[in-house]
């Protein structure tokens, strides 16, 4: 009976292209022995379960310290980047169960208050340690390392390397598969943290990676517009004509008309790509974005104010660690629930790093009024 239900939870993969990652292709870092479950639908479950993901509540996506129950959290954007890639996966007979798991992994990674506490955090590791911070490393990190007491979640290499070259801010027109094997992708990981802009260059070793990398545009292009005009800091009217013609006047529309042209152009190819129009007003928007919205999510006052919290600490926790202050949270809240090996061979560094960016914005902001107190 059992091998009968096995067969039933893999037997939409005789259906998918030649083009798709199959799960018997998976590869584990360590051996294990699979269940009833295909490997990339129990690499969902293990996301989903994760204590990272719980964060995902609190952490945010554009808009920081803003009283509105409705604008976008990361808890929101990935699960919109799922359903997105799986439209087009169903559609391109891509493997749905291994979209769905780098979707909902692939920004556990993130600092508190998004994309400027990312580059503060940048800042002090590379002060500190001398290497890059890059959330999309920091997410496969968290899986490989941080998870489960120091144990690591030991997703599979597509997965993880899905969720590495996830980043939709590096525009391509095509998205081509890249092989890979374990050591291509340690390599590529390491060299991430000691080149500068190394991760730009980063492409996925699936198709199924590279279109979890074009939904990730596609969900936050068009929602940070609605969140943006919820707020009050811009005008629908704002939004270049040439734009509006393209997809639409709402993000119904641009989701809907995106999708549909991905489809038609990538159906039966090796890669994934966009149309020319579509692909012009995409870039166009996204000009539009970075100039009328997210250069102005945040005051010059509030990027200097995320960046004192920051600094301050970090020196706080590098001092208590020092001193084996174990009443500090980063004992209480973080170290305690880790293992020897890791507690014996990652720098004190590393590891406020990693406790940092491990924080929702709410919690970030409590530490910070506390140990400013003294307590």
């Amino acid at each position: 009976m059992l091998e009968e239900v096995k067969k039933n939870m893999r037997k939409n993969e005789q259906f998918l292209s030649s083009y798709a990652t199959k799960s018997k292709d998976a590869i584990r870092f360590k051996e294990e022995i699979e269940d009833l479950r295909p490997a990339f639908f129990r690499d969902t479950d293990r996301v989903i379960h994760s204590l990272s993901y719980s964060r995902y509540l609190d952490k945010t996506q554009v808009f920081s310290n803003v009283h509105n129950d409705h604008i976008t959290k990361r808890i929101i954007h990935v699960q919109m980047v799922s359903k997105i890639a799986r439209t087009i996966g169903r559609a391109l007979n891509l493997n749905e169960d291994l979209i769905e798991a780098i979707s909902l992994g692939h920004d556990i990674g993130h600092t508190p208050f998004g994309h400027p506490g990312e580059k503060i955090l940048s800042d002090l590791s590379l002060q500190y340690t001398g290497r890059y911070f890059n959330h999309n490393i920091h997410s496969v990190r968290t899986f490989m390392r941080l998870e489960s007491g120091g144990k690591g979640k030991n997703l599979c290499l597509q997965t993880l390397d899905g969720i590495m070259c996830h980043n939709g801010e590096f525009m391509l027109n095509e998205y081509h598969s890249i092989p890979k094997d374990k050591e291509k992708f340690l390599e590529e990981m390491e060299k991430s943290y000691v080149q500068k802009d190394f991760v730009k260059t980063l492409k996925p070793m699936t198709l199924e990676g590279c279109v979890v990398r074009i939904s990730d545009v596609i969900a936050y292009l068009g929602k940070d517009i609605e969140d943006a005009i919820l707020l009050g800091v811009i005008q629908r009217e704002e939004i270049p004509k040439h734009i509006r013609e393209v997809f639409g006047n709402d993000n119904r529309e641009f989701i809907n008309t995106v999708i549909l042209d991905v489809i038609s152009q990538s159906y039966g190819k090796t890669y994934i790509t966009f149309s020319k129009e579509i692909f012009k007003a995409i870039v166009d928007l996204k000009k539009f974005n970075y100039a009328h919205i997210y250069e102005k999510a945040n005051s010059k006052e509030q990027l200097q104010k995320y960046r004192e919290m920051f600094t301050f600490l970090f020196e706080t926790y590098l001092e208590d660690l020092q001193n084996k202050n174990e009443h500090s949270s980063i004992y209480t809240v973080f170290l305690n629930t880790m293992d020897q090996e890791y507690l014996q061979t990652e720098s004190n560094e590393q590891k406020i790093i990693d406790f940092l960016a491990g924080m929702t914005d709410d919690y970030f902001m409590k530490e910070y009024q506390l140990r400013k107190k003294g307590l």
